[in-house]
């Protein structure tokens, strides 16, 4: 559930956000989150895999309605079924064709067994609408703390693995001539990705990641060639649009996912203008 809000006002009027220990919390998560998404999201984007990290959102809430049902937290079933669909989509299929079968079998299975789960799902309506859109004010202290530990196995995965991926993205028959595990390194990439998808399900839900883990990722790529610049603005622009949606939401009262929904698109556009 969403915290209430009894906003607290200096003599000149103006909101200190940050006097709040959810708002604080609320924005360690989403930053914790959006540089984890805006990195793996550039590789999802150069690679052409973007619709795997919707399918991985989809298999994630299987995951989360799943130990919901047996008396897990939804945060572990989310993370431990997501991280085993990254697994399998990249243990099925590597190449375009291959891949986007694999893709779509995982997804159906993961959504069929979903819509079971969701047959028994009892819990409230608003517990169901935070796994669907997100809910990054009703982050707590210990969720916190697994955000951090999933970005920095994430992010340590990604600077280990970035060099045989980057040769496996852009030349990957070259790759494999010269001796590169092409499926290896799909498998451990998708596996990085399904701990992004997943930490990103918590600030923006199963719906929207997109907006997080794809936006600033193909908005960089639009702006800059360079590896390295747009990797960086990639991380910059997914930071700098979570921490202004959840602003945004503290000043309008509207759903934070909403907002970073909304600029990631405007950012998008704006680039694609450019």
């Amino acid at each position: 559930m969403r915290p209430t809000i009894k906003r607290r006002t200096t003599s000149r009027g103006t909101t200190i956000m940050l006097d709040y220990d959810f708002m604080r919390t609320a924005f360690a998560a989403s930053a914790i989150v959006a540089l984890m998404a805006g990195s793996v999201g550039y590789f999802l984007v150069l690679r052409g895999q973007t619709f795997a990290g919707h399918a991985l959102a989809h298999v994630g809430f299987t995951g989360a309605t799943g130990a919901v049902l047996v008396g897990v937290s939804p945060m572990w079933g989310l993370v431990a079924l997501t991280l085993a669909g990254g697994v399998a989509m990249g243990l099925l299929g590597e190449r375009l064709a291959e891949r986007d079968v694999a893709i779509g079998v995982v997804l159906s299975v993961s959504l069929g067994t979903g819509l079971l789960f969701l047959h028994f799902f009892t819990a409230t309506a608003s517990a169901a609408t935070a796994l669907l859109f997100g809910n990054v004010l009703g982050v707590d202290e210990a969720t916190l703390w697994v955000l951090l530990g999933l970005a920095a196995v994430t992010l340590a995965g990604l600077a280990a693995l970035s060099r045989p991926l980057l040769f496996a993205s852009l030349q990957p028959e070259l790759a494999e001539a010269r001796g590169v595990n092409i499926r290896l390194i799909s498998v451990l990439f998708l596996a990085l990705a399904a701990l992004a998808v997943a930490a990103s399900t918590q600030i923006v839900g199963v719906l929207l990641v997109f907006t997080l883990m794809v936006g600033p990722a193909a908005a960089a790529q639009k702006l800059t060639g360079r590896l390295m610049a747009g990797l960086l603005l990639s991380m910059a622009l997914a930071l700098a649009q979570a921490w202004a949606g959840v602003a945004l939401a503290w000043w309008t009262d509207w759903p934070t996912s909403f907002w970073i929904a909304a600029l990631s698109g405007a950012v998008y556009l704006a680039a694609a203008l450019r």
